[in-house]
């Protein structure tokens, strides 16, 4: 999964944050909800129209857009 992103994953599917990228208040976000690099998560599914997705980060759910999405870098 070497350079691929939160959004290339398929439902079901884990892979380990290597790297968050982005602007500030983007990064920060991400970073304050638990999503930093070494987190397992696990791809859930994706709306109707696939924006947003929801995955599943140290037992809980979280769904996020797809411009945030795109800024999680994978393992």
């Amino acid at each position: 999964m070497n350079g691929k992103n939160l959004k290339d994953l398929e439902p079901g599917q884990k892979a380990r944050v290597k790297k968050i990228t982005g602007n500030g208040s983007i990064k920060r976000r991400i970073l304050d909800i638990g999503l930093v690099p070494g987190s397992e998560i696990e791809m859930e599914r994706y709306a109707p129209l696939g924006d947003p997705v929801e995955i599943k980060l140290k037992g809980y759910h979280l769904s996020l857009r797809k411009e945030e999405a795109e800024n999680i870098i994978l393992e």
